[in-house]
């Protein structure tokens, strides 16, 4: 119980909504070590917490999690915590995001759910296809905000909730 504590007291959390086209949309959150602001940009190796949910005209369409993570995701994420911002097209980094998705939008498995920034979009994926309609342009801000009272679902995160789930 101590070293859940311990543990969350070093993190920065934070929330995000996308607004992509046509009525689909997403909220996320994330964490990571706050030692890290200021030092860099934050990258998938930092991330102690991330979960995503996704939507099109308020229903829910898809999510995805840390938790969900092998050797097959397609995981890239480039933030940077002192702009409070998701890094987009034109910063010099190819594909700064990809959240189970690949630039083609074929990876996100079967029931599976993705999101993607790169050169020539942002946008979502199921079911191993990209949603094109949900595409926003590559450059399109995306923006974020600190909240160190998020509480992230069961699989979001590694450590002690990922090892808790053995105990259920």
């Amino acid at each position: 119980m101590g070293f859940a504590s311990a543990a969350m007291a070093q993190e920065a959390r934070y929330g995000f909504v996308w607004e992509g086209a046509n009525g689909y949309r997403m909220t996320g959150s994330m964490s990571f070590d706050k030692a890290l602001i200021g030092t860099r940009l934050i990258n998938e190796s930092d991330m102690i917490c991330f979960a995503i949910q996704g939507f099109k005209d308020g229903e829910p369409i898809g999510s995805w999690s840390l938790g969900m993570l092998n050797e097959l995701t397609s995981w890239r994420l480039h933030f940077d915590p002192v702009a409070v911002a998701f890094v987009v097209d034109g910063f010099g980094i190819p594909m700064p995001q990809a959240w189970n998705m690949n630039g083609a939008g074929t990876d996100c498995g079967m029931g599976g759910f993705g999101f993607n920034l790169g050169n020539l979009g942002q946008d979502f994926c199921t079911d191993n296809q990209v949603i094109a309609e949900s595409r926003v342009a590559p450059a399109k801000p995306f923006p974020a905000w600190r909240d160190d009272t998020i509480s992230f679902p069961v699989g979001a995160c590694t450590g002690p909730d990922l090892l808790s789930l053995l105990s259920n």
